[in-house]
């Protein structure tokens, strides 16, 4: 099947009778309600419950090998190949599925804020809840955008049709596949949202980086005076809380792109994690699951319909997907100058990353590649004791070129726009987990902001002997033996021994990248 036999076949389906196009979130959610496939909460939300698919399914994901591309994707257990012949199979199942349906649902929008290198793309679904959800997390056209829609990327998402691993050549019931060449992105067997919204970003992470953009996973917002910060982390280590600043508006959570204009949102909504959510705590998420959100494997309290958000019976990954207008305090369209300031956080368990430190150009590309943090004990099963985690680039799971192909590129922006980079350790001081302490966010609130104002950029510093990283003297707000990790352990030899620990692991693990410059290992990494 090539590209204008599939194109036909796809046109074909969207000419049904049964096609849904651009619903309104009205009528969305009385599809939804009409159709059984989820409950009205008490604050107007919708929830849905995904089945046992509460979460990505890794080893489920695959790309097409074809000729034009199977030379610049990064292959391995990441970027699975799977042959075209296998797409073909399922592509003309799904098709022949969807076309059964007593009816189905398309959405046309777009993937990126900036409309120089924005994606249209349209994402055909079979559930109604599932519309709903890509109308709130994509980009929604106006009226004359719509009519000028031409979809250059496609998302066919059929949660109830199970692929039989036997016969179609898949690892399981699930697959989310995606065709670079036919420019489909195919999913079915898993109900989880999150794929539709992280297949499009990855995606853009091969799009992107072709017309020279930054593709990145971080959070971004702007100061009053037009200064952007760059936000990025893991998960855990407080990505969502310090971005979100009463005094900075959001540009966006999740996924942007850094072109010759500035950042841009590459969504138009949010997918926040909602697990003991309250609006002490996230009072801008709380308040803005209302009409219109999707909630998703949340528990709801049968009679009253409010959601328990402190109930992880289903899974501990509980989400709320919403539009970014529902949130005060935002920049739109989400689109904003070139960063001034750049923080990579993360949460170290073993307690020994200073709090913040200053990074040069190949200490930021060697951290960037890296993309540390911690998983704690009790977190997953085996784990006893903390353990260092990597994620290349801070979004491994969503990188098809090469690692190095990403952080060559923030080498390049760094330079070209002089933009200050920040590692920031959000977790333990005075000793590793279960002997210190989690670091105060008030301490880190202080240190971010004195980072965003300039203040860090002229100061005082000291060199981590273990490390190499240049620690800050004095910040206002917080003490001075705060700032220096050994001064906070009460025995500097364990101190010693659990730092070189992790350096030993960072090295380890820097050894994947086979392509990366010396300068920036030998520079950018742990000096003992």
């Amino acid at each position: 099947m090539n590209s204008v036999d599939t194109r036909n076949e796809l046109l074909q389906l969207l000419k049904e009778n049964h096609v849904n196009v651009q619903l309104s979130v009205p009528q969305l959610v009385e599809k939804i309600l009409t159709r059984d496939e989820g409950s009205l909460t008490s604050t107007g939300a919708i929830s849905v419950v995904t089945g046992k698919y509460t979460g990505r399914s890794p080893q489920d994901k695959f790309i097409v090998l074809e000729e034009s591309t199977k030379e610049k994707i990064e292959w391995g257990t990441t970027n699975q190949p799977i042959s075209e012949a296998v797409f073909t199979g399922l592509y003309h199942k799904v098709i022949d599925y969807l076309k059964k349906k007593n009816e189905i649902f398309v959405f046309k929008g777009f993937a990126g804020a900036d409309k120089k290198s924005r994606l249209p793309i349209q994402v055909v679904n079979e559930l109604a809840w599932q519309n709903l959800f890509v109308h709130q997390l994509f980009i929604r056209p106006t009226d004359d955008e719509l009519l000028a829609h031409d979809a250059g990327f496609t998302v066919i998402s059929a949660p109830n049709f199970k692929a039989d691993p036997a016969v179609d050549g898949t690892n399981s019931e699930a697959f989310i596949i995606i065709s670079f060449e036919k420019r489909i992105v195919l999913i079915g067997g898993t109900e989880y949202a999150g794929e539709m919204k992280k297949s499009i970003f990855s995606v853009m992470n091969y799009l992107l980086p072709e017309n020279n953009i930054f593709s990145m996973h971080c959070s971004a917002n702007v100061g009053i005076e037009g200064d952007v910060a760059l936000f990025f982390g893991l998960s855990g280590t407080g990505k969502t809380t310090l971005s979100a600043d009463p005094n900075r508006r959001l540009i966006g959570d999740d996924e942007h792109g850094w072109s010759s204009n500035g950042v841009f949102n590459i969504e138009g909504g949010c997918y926040a994690k909602c697990i003991n959510l309250s609006r002490e705590k996230e009072p801008q998420i709380f308040d803005a699951i209302r009409f219109g959100t999707v909630l998703e494997n949340v528990t709801l309290n049968q009679e009253s319909r409010i959601p328990d958000y402190d109930d992880g019976t289903l899974t501990e990954n509980t989400r709320a997907a919403y539009p970014i207008d529902a949130i005060d305090n935002i920049v739109l369209p989400s689109i904003a100058g070139h960063p001034n300031t750049i923080v990579f956080l993360t949460a170290d368990a073993f307690g020994v990353l200073p709090p913040i430190s200053k990074l040069t150009k190949e200490q930021a590309m060697y951290h960037f590649l890296s993309g540390y943090t911690s998983k704690l004990a009790g977190t997953e099963r085996g784990i006893t004791s903390p353990q260092a985690t990597f994620s290349t680039c801070f979004g491994a799971p969503f990188l098809p070129l090469p690692a190095t192909r990403y952080s060559e590129m923030l080498g390049e922006k760094i330079l070209e726009h002089n933009a200050n980079v920040f590692l920031v350790n959000t977790g333990w001081t005075g000793g590793e987990y279960g002997v210190g302490n989690r670091m105060k966010l008030s301490h880190t609130r202080a240190m971010v902001q004195a980072a965003l104002e300039g203040e860090l950029n002229h100061v005082e510093t000291v060199k981590d002997e273990i490390f190499g990283l240049n620690i800050p003297l004095h910040i206002a707000g917080v003490p001075d033996e705060v700032l220096q990790p050994v001064k906070t352990w009460s025995d500097s030899q364990a101190y010693e021994l659990k730092a070189k620990e992790l350096a030993a692991q960072f090295r380890e693990n820097f050894k994947k990248f086979t392509n990366v410059s010396e300068e920036i290992e030998k520079k950018g990494g742990p000096t003992s």
